[in-house]
């Protein structure tokens, strides 16, 4: 039996609606809009422009119910920590403050000072620090006087904001508020402790809601301006990343993932949160998982720091294309003389990041890379460096033995950078699948819909649909990156 599924998958530059068929044995895609969204400069402020995220979601149900094609659900899955402040009449009081506004830079040092120890944050939480955590976002505009923030009778994150939109019930999907820093992954509760310290009250957060439940139906008003029936709006992995790891096709525990894309996110999925000491001064976090799964992971910067590069090159006239850029990178005569921390700070949101790792290099007494082709290269070997490092971290975490990484989303497709990766860490590299986002939330919808039964079904079924690549680390490279990783280790963070 056939059943149709439409997915809304947000990131941080763009967004789409996708159409999932599920049978008994077999999951596929299609593509029905692909839209950007960027950041809007209003004031004092960075806003994502929530009328029209949600407009795109309406203009997608438009577009199905045109074609009579009527989806089993709808699930909308984002980025994480950002958040709506909604007023008494139910409605937005301003669009939501982008997690890239500088409101927060300095705010997790003022709150640890002023608020609260980040050692007690973390025994909380699990969670690693972030300026433009939740949690800070709501220090920043509660110090700031914010008026959304003093008017608001209640507050949700994103996809749960849009999912209210579509059928008026208000919910706090786990995986999504897991990432807020204000969730106790133990209790699975937003800490009344935390609260208090931001002098908030817990009703301010509607009821925490699980992975591939159902929230409600489309409103009447909604159906009437799509044509769509009132159909149900499910809670799918919020957090596209819980999305995500649930499209992972392994049969067993014994691997990592890398969520390749903007960011990295790098880690395990463990039965139980680690919390202690180390996982602490390691500054890795916990966030929720499908089945009450713990992510025990480390944010990396990802491909930022080369869509940047890019922005400012197409300015330029010059080529941004991949494949020019990894040619060019091939053509480097040392691939390794120019090596870079990704997550230091001066990397976060400069002015200019082709100037950032000039700047870098050049204070490290490095060669300091010039053309395109050193640039790109510089990149990738140093994200390839950044992922052994973690790597090494999560096998003293982890409560099994790690014999693969699976890697997921757009990166999966850098073939250069997964090969250097693989020959890094001396470990096979699964990639794909690409849309794995897409996947998972699919998949949950199904659940949901008792299509699947449980998250090994749906594994099992996204494995035997997608197309996967394996790369396998060459001996020959071995010595070359162990002396590129010595130097990279003792580079300032």
């Amino acid at each position: 039996m056939k059943h149709q599924f439409l997915a809304v998958d947000l990131g941080a530059t763009s967004g789409r609606t996708i159409l999932g068929t599920v049978t008994d044995n077999n999951v596929s895609i299609d593509e029905l809009t692909r839209f950007s969204h960027n950041i809007v400069h209003m004031g004092k402020h960075q806003y994502w422009d929530l009328p029209h995220l949600y407009n795109e979601i309406e203009k997608a149900l438009r577009l199905l119910a045109s074609e009579n094609i009527i989806p089993t659900s709808v699930g909308i899955d984002t980025w994480g920590v950002d958040i709506v402040c909604f007023g008494q009449d139910g409605q937005p009081l301003a669009n939501p403050i982008s997690y890239r506004d500088n409101h927060t830079i300095d705010e997790p040092a003022r709150f640890f000072k002023e608020s609260m120890a980040s050692e007690q944050v973390y025994d909380l939480t699990g969670i690693q620090v972030m300026n433009f955590n939740t949690l800070f976002q709501l220090s920043a505009m509660k110090r700031n006087c914010n008026s959304s923030l003093n008017a608001a009778k209640r507050i949700m994150f994103l996809p749960d904001a849009l999912s209210y939109l579509l059928c008026g019930i208000e919910v706090t999907e786990y995986t999504i508020a897991s990432t807020s820093q204000l969730l106790n992954p133990v209790s699975r509760t937003i800490e009344p402790e935390l609260l208090k310290a931001l002098g908030l009250s817990a009703d301010l957060f509607p009821p925490l809601i699980m992975p591939a439940t159902v929230i409600g139906r489309l409103t009447p008003d909604v159906s009437r301006r799509t044509g769509m029936p009132q159909i149900p709006i499910i809670s799918v992995a919020g957090h596209d990343t819980a999305s995500a790891i649930a499209a992972i096709p392994t049969p067993d525990e014994n691997f990592a993932y890398l969520s390749s894309g903007t960011w990295s996110l790098m880690g395990i999925e463990v039965k139980k949160p680690i919390i202690n000491d180390d996982s602490c001064v390691a500054n890795f976090t916990n966030e929720g998982g499908v089945e009450t799964t713990t992510r025990f992971l480390k944010n990396i910067c990802g491909m930022w720091l080369l869509e940047s590069c890019r922005n400012e090159w197409k300015k330029e006239a010059k080529p941004t294309d991949f494949d020019t850029l990894f040619t060019l990178s091939d053509k480097v005569t040392d691939p390794m003389r120019s090596l870079i921390f990704p997550d230091a700070q001066e990397f976060a949101n400069p002015t200019s990041m082709v100037n950032a790792i000039r700047e870098y290099c050049r204070r490290t007494l490095q060669p300091v890379p010039d053309t395109q082709g050193e640039i790109t290269c510089c990149i990738l070997v140093s994200l390839a460096l950044r992922y052994r490092q973690v790597m090494e971290m999560l096998q003293s975490f982890a409560p099994f033995p790690i014999n693969r990484l699976h890697i997921i989303g757009g990166g999966s497709q850098n073939d250069r950078l997964n090969q250097m990766t693989a020959d890094v860490l001396q470990m096979p590299i699964i990639a794909g699948p690409v849309e794995a986002t897409a996947l998972g939330n699919i998949m949950l919808q199904a659940k949901a819909a008792g299509v699947v039964s449980s998250l090994g079904q749906m594994r099992e079924i996204i494995g035997s649909s997608v197309a996967l690549k394996k790369f396998i680390p060459s001996p020959t490279r071995k010595a070359l990156w162990e002396s590129a990783y010595k130097r990279f280790v003792e580079l300032p963070k």
